[in-house]
């Protein structure tokens, strides 16, 4: 079966929901909480590197982004290794995405609080596109602000009722961006 990664990413973690098409029946392959760090410090690491000094900020907030690439780059490879195993090919990741991000330095971006959140919710995300073509993936950034429009949410809740619970905002979401992604594919 031909199948689509949706992602949602948090601080630290996202939440994955594979999704496929049996003849004309979408299915719920797989959902489950990927992690993307291993330390606390690095779910935020703006926040961690507030306060140091210049050069030992950019450190450690380099440090946090190349954990959480290589930690999601783990889990993009664990993920298309379970679909491998059920037979499946993957054929695209959907990751929602937010507003791009300003062309700030580490400086600038702990000189203002704001920023500091703005910098760590793009750093999943592009962790997670990052995976995506690092392993080959195609990815497919989703922009939040659209799911809206997207009129497939009772396709999507009817979804989760046959997988079961958890089903919550977030894997409506990446299921409803891997749909987004799926509908794409069958287009093109």
């Amino acid at each position: 079966m031909k199948v689509v990664f949706g992602l949602k990413a948090h601080s630290g973690w996202a939440a994955l929901v594979v999704l496929g098409r049996q003849k004309d029946d979408l299915l719920v392959v797989d959902r489950r909480r990927i992690e993307l760090v291993e330390n606390e410090w690095a779910k935020q690491p703006y926040h961690a590197a507030e306060g140091l000094k210049p050069e030992m900020a950019r450190d450690l907030v380099e440090r946090g982004i190349d954990s959480a690439h290589k930690f999601a780059v783990r889990e993009m490879r664990a993920a298309l290794k379970r679909e491998m195993d059920r037979k499946n090919e993957v054929k695209a990741c959907a990751v929602l995405v937010g507003s791009p991000m300003p062309d700030w330095n580490v400086e600038e971006i702990l000189a203002v609080h704001f920023r500091m959140h703005k910098a760590e919710g793009v750093l999943f995300r592009d962790a997670l596109v990052h995976a995506a073509k690092e392993c080959k993936i195609k990815p497919v950034e989703i922009p939040e602000k659209e799911l809206a429009s997207h009129a497939e949410r009772e396709q999507i809740a009817a979804l989760g009722k046959s997988a079961g619970p958890p089903w919550g905002k977030d894997q409506k979401e990446a299921a409803l961006a891997a749909l987004i992604a799926l509908q794409s594919l069958v287009v093109s």
